[in-house]
């Protein structure tokens, strides 16, 4: 441009660099394409959106993405694309009420934000600030979203920042969750239609009584919550007891499940500490004395909070745990690495595990050999108790091993169990969070570990616990959205204001079909579970005789002679039962030793699925949920590898396998028919084809991409300069403990 020569003179080379992306280019030559929507649920209303937003990947720094339109409504933040994603279009797993790029607003863990390339947790002071130049979204499955505001403009950029922090993080009404604006509900029936049993009404409580086979009685007093509001609506004590009106129903032993020898497993909260001596020990005597009248008067008595963590221990160790698996980038990933299994030790999550599954088989060895009832106890009975007993009864009781019956358990032991699910899963992000504690995790936790050890007992799968994990952030669903019964009642009368056509009616969690398809709700169930032969199997439980076998030497029986008890005296009575009534915590080491001997026992039994079930506690058989908890890092996912290689094999010839049954079953009929069923064999598709599959499937797919480690040069140098990765921090032994 400077160049004057003449005519004839060569015109200069230009020099110019540009240092503007291709997508700030893109943005300014080209016109607005037409802003996209989402596709609302019946009920769902936008607040805001913003566009263009760049969505980053997860890949490593290079701050590479796509361009789209960043929407919040009353049940999402949702990420709409301008292009068209083959991955979300082919996926044969998809949710139906959220995809990939959609966050659920109780699913909102945390906010950062971004402000001068310093990263600031957002909090109420913040909003009301300069909007941050990206924001990164923690959520509560472990999935982690970056999103770049640069490039819209600053109204909108700040408008949606502020939306979003607003519906995500300020405390909120329970009438402000979606689930009372939702309009898709299903009709009140199809739980039942699903056969699982939800414990709100005496019928389902009658069916589980004769079931188990059990002496204690029904209440029904407190239908309307006259009784208490912190009790259920339907409960079942010990016959013994008749005066229902004391303390308000603080201290009640409540009845869980009935063992086949006749004793039972009770849970009960605390009595009012404001009470007298007096009162407090005539009122706690009645209560064990109701507990040890309904089997042989014995009854042992375990204080959970005196040898489980607190519910405030369980939330500070997963606060812990959870920060290895929310990983921004690659470079964050390697980083943490190098001290994985130190660093997973160090948070005393998996020993949390460990010690829940280990009061679990206490309470299981004092029902299983030694016959005598057992009452464990906390400040509520809605946490650690809900917890223990829901494992004991897995452990004891193969019907809770079953899909239907794994769900009517958590309805009889969790929502009619009144756990405070509101509270404990922080659904209106309030700002005490003494209330907030993973219990219901832990127990799924808890369950995934039995599962791993004894795969062919459990007929659903691990994709199904990690799914249910994911549905208690989803507010749609009434089941995890409440404190207790009463908390139920009083909202689901109030009148729905959008539609006022009379009382909400909020789906339960368990119609699985507003959520996947009859092909997706396939990887529930667990291809190698041993269904029970009932030929050989049903019929010598019948028999009272097998009930007897398993009492213990020195119980009494009943005389013939009517009265023996009364006539004699009642010290006979008194001095058993003080005898028996016995805390199993007299030592530290009593109890594992005890413990380790009955597992050991039954390790020498005939392996029996549908009988009792034991769970190996030793270090290395404690391992990590990697579904749940890696699903969303790129770095260690396995190309056509992992467990999903092996389910879906299996999973493939299970279904060559009832073809061949069903050929079988109708050889005898026509040619034809014959004909038919082989070509049916021959050409039929295979249900879930792994060819292309990663370890994470079908959570994530697998992308076009490399997966070669990204590792800074920094920590390369750090580690090859090393003299051995011991003096990083890690043992052998952790290394163990995780496989």
């Amino acid at each position: 441009m400077l160049s004057l020569g003449s005519g004839g003179a060569k015109s200069t080379k230009p020099s110019f660099v540009s240092y503007v992306t291709p997508e700030e280019i893109k943005l300014e030559k080209e016109p607005p394409k037409k802003e996209k929507h989402p596709d609302l649920l019946p009920g769902e209303v936008v607040f805001c959106s913003a566009n263009p937003i760049l969505k980053y990947t997860q890949d490593d720094l290079s701050q590479r993405g796509i361009f789209g339109t960043l929407f919040c409504t009353n049940f999402r933040v949702t990420f709409i694309s301008d292009e068209m994603s083959q991955e979300e279009t082919a996926r044969n797993f998809k949710n139906k009420l959220y995809g990939e790029n959609d966050i659920p607003l109780t699913c909102v863990d945390h906010i950062y934000g971004v402000y001068d390339e310093k990263r600031k947790l957002i909090t109420g002071g913040l909003v009301k600030n300069k909007y941050p130049s990206k924001m990164i979204f923690h959520c509560k499955d472990l999935r982690v979203f970056q999103f770049c505001l640069t490039y819209t403009n600053e109204e909108d950029a700040k408008k949606i920042f502020q939306g979003i922090a607003h519906h995500c993080l300020e405390e909120k009404s329970l009438k402000c969750l979606f689930a009372f604006s939702y309009e898709g509900t299903t009709s009140p029936d199809m739980q039942r239609k699903q056969d699982t049993i939800v414990f709100d009404s005496p019928e389902d409580w009658t069916v589980e009584m004769k079931r188990t086979k059990t002496k204690c009685r029904l209440v029904t007093e407190n239908e309307n919550f006259d009784l208490s509001q912190k009790l259920p609506k339907y409960f079942v004590i010990p016959s013994a007891i008749d005066d229902l009106s004391s303390h308000q129903g603080k201290g009640l032993p409540i009845w869980c499940w009935s063992h086949h020898s006749g004793c039972s497993l009770f849970k009960a909260s605390f009595l009012p500490v404001a009470q007298e001596d007096g009162d407090f020990q005539k009122h706690l005597d009645t209560m064990i004395n109701a507990v040890a009248h309904n089997y042989l008067y014995s009854v042992k008595t375990e204080d959970l909070t005196e040898s489980l963590p607190t519910v405030q221990d369980i939330q500070q160790s997963y606060n812990k745990f959870k920060q290895f698996f929310l990983i921004d980038n690659s470079t964050d990933f390697w980083l943490s690495d190098v001290k994985w299994f130190s660093s997973i030790e160090s948070s005393g999550w998996l020993d949390i595990i460990r010690q829940c599954l280990q009061k679990a088989v206490e309470v299981v060895e004092c029902l299983e050999k030694d016959n005598t009832n057992v009452l464990i106890t906390e400040e509520e009975g809605t946490d650690l108790c809900c917890l223990v007993s829901s494992l004991a009864q897995i452990m004891l009781d193969p019907y809770y091993r079953t899909l239907t019956g794994f769900q009517s358990l958590v309805q009889k032991e969790w929502v009619a169990g009144c756990h405070a699910f509101l509270d404990r899963c922080n659904h209106l992000h309030q700002k005490d969070k003494d209330c907030q504690s993973p219990v219901f995790l832990l127990f799924l936790e808890c369950v995934w570990q039995l599962v791993q050890q004894h795969i062919p007992a459990f007929q659903f799968s691990e994709t199904y616990l990690t799914v249910l994990s994911d549905s208690v952030h989803v507010p749609v669903f009434s089941t995890f959205l409440f404190n207790s019964g009463y908390h139920r009642e009083s909202f689901m009368k109030v009148e729905s204001p959008l539609a006022q056509s009379g009382p909400l009616s909020c789906p339960s969690v368990w119609d699985w079909s507003l959520q996947f398809d009859s092909k997706a709700q396939n990887f529930f169930l667990n291809p190698l579970y041993s269904e029970k032969v009932k030929q050989t199997l049903r019929k010598p439980h019948k028999h009272k005789h097998q009930r007897q076998l398993s009492l213990p030497s020195t119980a009494f029986k009943t005389p013939t002679k009517k009265g023996f008890f009364k006539d004699e005296t009642d010290s006979l009575k008194k001095m058993l039962r003080v005898k028996r009534i016995s805390r199993w915590m007299g030592s530290p080491d009593s109890p594992v030793a005890a413990t380790r001997e009955f597992y050991e026992s039954w390790q020498r039994r005939p392996l029996d699925y549908h009988g009792l079930l034991l769970p190996c506690l030793d270090g290395p058989a404690i391992r990590l949920w990697m579904q749940r908890y890696l699903r969303w890092i790129p770095e260690v996912h396995i190309m056509g590898g992992g467990s999903v290689a092996i389910t879906t094999k299996l999973m493939e010839l299970l279904a060559q396998v009832q073809d061949l049954k069903r050929v079988l079953e109708q050889r005898d009929s026509s040619q034809s028919a014959k004909l038919n069923n082989r070509t049916h064999l021959q050409h039929r598709p295979l249900l879930f084809g792994s060819a292309g599959h990663i370890s994470s499937f079908p959570f994530a797919y697998s992308r076009n991409r490399s997966f070669k480690p990204i590792i800074p040069t920094g920590l390369l140098q750090s580690i090859v300069l090393t003299d051995s990765l011991a003096s990083q921090g890690d043992e052998v032994s952790e290394f163990v403990s995780l496989v």
